[in-house]
C-alpha cells in the first residue's frame, strides 16, 4: 500500500487532474490511497472570503465565492464530460459554495473572524476539490471512493493549527480505508482537513496535505509516501533563485526536515515526522513528468558535509541583555516561558552568559512578548532579518565546512550565527535583503558548475 498526494498545482485544473489520474492508474497493484490539496490558490481565495466578508466587503466576498464557484464548475464539466456523475458532481460543488456563500454572510454580520469560522472557510477547497478529483478518476476507468478528510483525520479543537490524535485516527483508518483498499478500490481524502471528535471541521494549518498524507501514511503502515508537486524533488537551492541548483536523489530524514523547516518549499516541516517514526519512506515527484527519478527520503541516505540551502526571509530578531542571567538557575526558562505564554515559535537561539537573542517567524504578538521580556533587562528588536541555513549530515565533522561557509559570504554582515544540537544545520541571520545573494555565493562555493 502507497500513500500518493497531489498539490495544489498538481490538482490545478482539469488538465491536471487528468494528469494525477494517469499517475493512480499507473500504480493500482501497489494500493494506492490518494490525499489531495485545494485546486492551486483556492485556499488563499477562501481566507479571502472570511477576511473581506468579516471586515464589511460582503459583496467582494460574494463576488470571489461566485468566481471560485465558476472555476470549480468549469473543472467539473472539463473532467466529466459525458459522465453520468456530472450532475450529481456539479450539485454537491454548488451546495459547498452555497454554504461558503452563507458563511460569508455570518461572518459579515458577526464582524470578526474566529478560528473555527476560518477553518469551516478553508476546509471547503479539499471537500471540493476531492469530491472533484474521485469522481474524475471513476470516469477514467479508476474505481474511486471519496472519503470526507473528517471521519479519519481525528483531531483536537485548536483551530487553524489542530494537532492530530493519533490513536483516533489509526482506528478511523482501519474502519474506513483498510476496507476500501482491501476491496481494490481507491480512496480519494482531502488533506489538510480534519475534524474534532465531536465532528467539528478542523485544519491542521497551511501547507497540511502533506502531513495529512504522512499521516494517514503511518496509520495504514504505507511501504511508501509519494508527494506529487511542480518541482523534480528537492534540491540543492531554490531553483527560482538558482537555477543551476540540483536535483537531490537521496536525502536523509533529519536533512530533509531541517530544509522544510527552514524555508524549502517542496515539503510542509510536519510531513516528515510520522514518516521518522515508522521508517516509511518519502519521495517527491513532479506531477508534469512523472517519469523523473525525484528525490528519495530515507534513513540511509549519504553522509555529505553540505547537502543542500534553504533560506527564509521577513524575520524578526529579538535580543535580551541582562546581568541577572549570570549563574542564575532558571532564568532561561523564565525567558522562553515568554514565548510559550504568547503562543511564539523561535527559529533560531544563540545565548552568551549575559545575553539570548532569538529569531522569530511570526511577530504578531511581539509588542505584548516585549513588555513581559522586559521584566528580565534590555530588550532590542531588529526587524527586516532573514535566514541562511545550510545543511548536511556531514556538516560538523570538521571546521572546514562552516569556515568556507562563512569565506563565501564575504562583506555580507552576519547578526548571528547557530550550529544546531543535532550538527546538521549552521545558521546564519543576516540583513533580509542580503538573504539571496548570500545563497547564490554559498552554492556557487559548495556546489561548482563543472569546468
Amino acid at each position: 500500500m502507497i500513500v500518493c498526494k497531489f498539490g495544489g498545482t498538481s490538482v490545478a485544473d482539469g488538465a491536471a487532474i487528468a494528469r494525477a489520474a494517469a499517475i493512480v492508474a499507473g500504480k493500482r497493484d501497489r494500493q494506492p490511497v490518494v490525499v489531495v490539496s485545494a485546486l492551486g490558490g483556492a485556499t488563499n481565495d477562501l481566507l479571502d472570503v472570511a477576511q473581506r466578508a468579516a471586515n464589511g466587503n460582503l459583496l467582494v466576498a460574494l463576488s470571489i465565492v461566485e468566481s471560485l464557484r465558476q472555476r470549480h464548475l468549469t473543472t467539473t464539466a472539463t473532467l466529466l464530460d459525458g459522465s453520468p456523475e456530472r450532475d450529481d458532481v456539479e450539485a454537491e460543488v454548488s451546495a459547498g459554495l452555497d454554504e461558503l456563500a452563507h458563511l460569508a454572510e455570518a461572518l459579515s454580520t458577526l464582524g470578526f473572524v474566529t478560528p473555527r469560522s476560518l477553518d469551516s472557510v478553508a476546509a471547503i477547497g479539499e471537500l471540493l476539490s476531492s469530491r472533484i478529483v474521485a469522481a474524475a478518476f471513476r470516469h477514467r476507468g479508476l474505481d474511486a471512493e471519496w472519503v470526507d478528510a473528517r471521519d479519519v483525520t481525528i483531531t483536537d479543537d485548536n483551530f487553524t493549527r489542530a494537532a492530530p490524535d493519533l490513536p483516533r485516527i489509526a482506528a478511523a483508518t482501519r474502519e474506513r480505508l483498510r476496507p476500501i483498499v482491501q476491496a481494490g478500490r481507491v480512496p480519494v481524502v482531502g488533506g489538510f482537513v480534519g475534524a474534532t471528535p465531536s465532528h467539528i471541521t478542523t485544519t491542521l494549518g497551511r501547507g497540511g496535505s502533506d502531513y495529512s498524507a504522512s499521516l494517514l501514511g503511518a496509520a495504514l503502515e504505507a511501504e511508501a509516501i509519494e508527494i506529487w508537486t511542480d518541482v523534480d524533488g528537492m534540491l540543492t537551492a531554490d531553483p527560482r533563485l538558482i537555477p543551476t541548483a540540483r536535483l537531490i536523489d537521496r536525502i536523509r530524514f533529519d536533512e530533509a526536515a531541517e530544509l522544510a523547516a527552514f524555508g524549502a518549499k517542496v515539503l510542509h516541516p510536519s510531513t516528515i515526522a510520522p514518516a521518522v517514526q515508522r521508517g516509511i519512506p518519502v519521495y517527491v515527484f513532479n506531477s508534469r513528468r512523472p517519469e523523473g527519478t525525484g528525490t528519495m527520503i530515507t534513513f540511509d541516505a549519504p553522509r555529505y558535509p553540505v547537502r543542500a540551502l534553504a533560506g527564509k526571509r521577513d524575520k524578526t530578531l529579538v535580543k535580551l541583555r541582562s546581568a541577572r542571567m549570570l549563574l542564575a538557575h532558571g532564568f532561561l526558562g523564565a525567558v522562553f516561558a515568554v514565548f510559550d505564554r504568547h503562543r511564539t515559535s523561535i527559529d533560531v537561539v544563540t545565548t552568551s552568559e549575559v545575553s539570548v537573542s532569538v529569531t522569530l517567524d511570526d511577530a504578531s504578538n511581539l509588542e505584548a512578548i516585549v513588555a513581559d521580556l522586559s521584566a528580565f533587562g534590555d530588550v532590542s528588536v531588529e526587524q527586516h532579518r532573514g535566514l541562511v541555513a545550510i545543511v548536511g549530515a556531514g556538516l560538523s565533522d570538521g571546521a572546514q565546512t562552516m569556515a568556507q561557509a562563512l569565506g563565501a559570504l564575504g562583506d555580507i554582515k552576519v547578526h548571528m550565527a547557530s550550529l544546531s544540537a543535532t550538527g546538521l544545520n549552521f545558521t546564519l541571520v543576516l540583513d533580509d535583503a542580503q538573504v539571496n545573494p548570500a545563497l547564490q555565493r554559498l552554492h556557487a562555493t559548495f556546489f561548482p558548475e563543472p569546468a
